[in-house]
């Protein structure tokens, strides 16, 4: 038997003045009204988007495009697998869209680079024990911080959405037991990636509460976002670079038929490791075959087809990355299949073998010839500075007894955050130094990279203007 419609909405608040009559499409309206999700058009998908000059994505698109791929795959896998899906709790496209709008909300300035910085300071000076993660960060928007729902805190959510924002439906450290972090095979990410802190523990246990999956298991609409999140990550970041002229056709040749050739040393041994790695992590799917095909389609449509001739910006270079998306898009879509019983490493909705194997090959050219870049690390330790500085900053104001008024919306964090842990199971004594630490991690992620910089300039007085655009939501 499949979830219930009124199952799948349960925690849904009144509308009130919405125009949509579905719950889920509230959900999504809602999402897409708040000021967090206004807010991604301003922090860094892999290069900043502020001040640089270039057409690249950020949060916000990318979290656009995600919202178009999975609304497509729902379809898709609706049609196909009709019977399976529903059996399996649903999936409906309305709640795919708003997981896949509301997927990166967490993300702090500076994307992942922010995110691990943030995650070792909250952990190591801070004395948070689960850190910082993009994903519980987001859950914590949806659920606690934001306002912009008919309730006290939170958007009020359906069970549906809740549960599909879940890509990694366990805690840091404490929940499931046993946790998957401790499996010998563990499911994906299980290692430092988690979707919940442990002050929204309940809201997470109550929204996967209707669906009949495993501890480890995401809901079907989670594995519809989080394969769409893979597969528009796979495809925009290699058109942004080829767009401003780092992805460049000879290192990422050299590389592909390297491995062709003499896989072992030279061009080609960093695309062999993948290979290892991949055979050894991934038995469930990982062929030799799909992987040399795959080394062989993205060299043909990838290196001797977009990247054949460099960007130019005119008309026809724009075609060109626009048919390599839309293709790839309809391909990788186009594979999606649904497992009735996944095994660990996977999800009830997975690519295809061929194109699993393509996407792990386009993100291998992304990490190689983009993340590793010199010019982009020595950029992203100057980003390091600031969000470390800036914590430090706020942590030490807050602890400043014979400080001016605290800005109103780090006061109110500090204050929400001491109520929650005022319910945990946690000494009386170390609930004040928790609620200023998180309250100080709150604060700092919901900055764009813009205000992060120019509050930190206010902070430290290199900025001499009174009224800036440092201002958190």
């Amino acid at each position: 038997m499949g979830v219930g419609r009124e199952e799948r909405s349960a925690g849904a608040a009144e509308t009130g003045a919405g125009i949509a009559s579905s719950p889920f499409r509230v959900d999504r309206d809602r999402i897409a009204a708040s000021p967090f999700f206004a807010r991604l058009a301003g922090v860094t998908q892999v290069v900043s988007p502020n001040g640089s000059g270039l057409l690249l994505h950020n949060r916000l698109t990318h979290s656009l495009q995600v919202a178009q791929v999975a609304r497509a795959i729902a379809e898709h896998v609706g049609a196909e697998s009709s019977a399976l899906v529903e059996k399996l709790g649903g999936c409906d496209p309305d709640v795919v869209e708003a997981a896949a709008l509301a997927h990166d909300l967490g993300h702090p300035p500076f994307g992942h680079l922010g995110e691990q910085v943030l995650d070792r300071i909250a952990r190591d000076r801070l004395g948070l024990s689960d850190g910082f993660e993009g994903n519980a960060q987001s859950f914590r928007i949806l659920t606690t911080i934001d306002l912009h729902g008919p309730g006290r805190t939170g958007l009020g959510l359906t069970a549906a959405v809740r549960a599909a924002v879940l890509k990694y439906p366990w805690t840091r450290l404490t929940y499931p037991d046993p946790h998957p972090g401790t499996a010998a095979l563990p499911p994906r990410g299980a290692v430092g990636k988690f979707s919940a802190y442990d002050t929204e523990l309940d809201e997470l246990v109550a929204a996967r509460r209707p669906f009949p999956v495993g501890p480890w298991e995401q809901t079907v609409e989670a594995s519809v976002m989080d394969t769409a999140d893979d597969i528009a990550y796979a495809i925009h970041d290699v058109e942004d670079f080829h767009r401003v002229g780092v992805l460049q056709q000879a290192g990422v040749a050299a590389e592909l038929r390297g491995w062709e050739t003499h896989p072992s040393s030279g061009p080609g041994a960093a695309l062999e490791r993948l290979r290892r790695r991949m055979a050894e992590r991934e038995a469930w799917i990982y062929s030799d075959d799909a992987f040399a095909a795959a080394v062989a389609r993205v060299r043909d449509e990838l290196v001797d087809g977009l990247l054949a001739l460099p960007f130019d910006g005119s008309m026809a270079a724009e075609r060109a990355v626009a048919e390599f998306s839309a293709r790839w898009t309809a391909r990788l879509v186009g594979g999606i299949r649904v497992l009735a019983d996944p095994p660990v490493r996977a999800a009830h909705v997975v690519l295809g073998e061929a194109q699993w194997h393509e996407v792990a090959v386009l993100k291998f050219v992304h990490q190689q010839f983009v993340l590793l870049r010199a010019d982009l690390a020595s950029h992203q330790r100057g980003q390091a500075t600031v969000v470390t500085g800036l914590v430090g900053a706020l942590h030490d104001w807050l602890g400043d007894t014979h400080s001016p008024a605290l800005p109103p919306r780090l006061h109110d964090l500090v204050e929400l955050a001491r109520e929650q842990y005022a319910r945990l199971d946690v000494p009386a004594a170390e609930v004040p130094h928790l609620a200023r630490g998180r309250a100080v991690v709150d604060y700092v992620a919901s900055l764009t990279d813009a205000q992060a910089g120019a509050l930190l300039d206010v902070l430290t007085g290199r900025s001499a203007r009174l009224w800036t655009d440092a201002m958190a939501l």
